[in-house]
């Protein structure tokens, strides 16, 4: 049951931050479906013990793959779908809880906060390249061996 809590509410906060970023109105389904996607991954993760870190990690992977997909399908930028979908692994309440504690002269929990709220943000752009990476690979792989079965049926004739 938790799990479909999340994953709801996860979809309802990524297709509304859509309409802010002025994502096009038939793909609000769409954004929302991979912002959740990458959240119920992320919250999966965390409740079998993965470190926030690495949950982030793979959260932003599966959110970049599912871009992707979604962008070749509809023939949009995958930044329509990626932006919003990443939302829900910001880590904005750690960066805020690191400034409160910074302007309370709690130097070192503010740093604490501060560290593992760049160390999340820094997965998040690390499963977003990683994911970019290995769709351009697979895409070079199959423009390849289409072309070499281009030129094998060409032979032929």
């Amino acid at each position: 049951m938790d799990y479909i809590v999340q994953f709801v509410a996860s979809f309802i906060a990524t297709a509304c931050f859509g309409t802010i970023f002025n994502v096009p109105p038939k793909t609000y389904f769409h954004c929302g479906l991979v912002g959740a996607l990458g959240w119920i991954i992320y919250y999966a993760l965390t409740q079998q013990g993965l470190d926030v870190v690495e949950a982030s990690f793979f959260g932003a992977f599966v959110i970049a793959i599912v871009a992707h997909t979604y962008a070749r399908r509809f023939k949009m930028p995958m930044l329509i779908f990626s932006v919003a979908g990443i939302i829900p692994l910001v880590p904005g309440g750690m960066a805020y809880n690191s400034m409160r504690n910074v302007v309370e002269d709690d130097y070192i929990q503010g740093l604490q906060y501060g560290m593992k709220a760049f160390l999340i943000t820094g997965a998040i752009v690390i499963g977003l390249v990683f994911a970019e990476v290995l769709v351009q690979l697979v895409f070079r792989a199959m423009h390849a061996s289409k072309k070499k079965i281009q030129m094998v049926k060409k032979n032929k004739s």
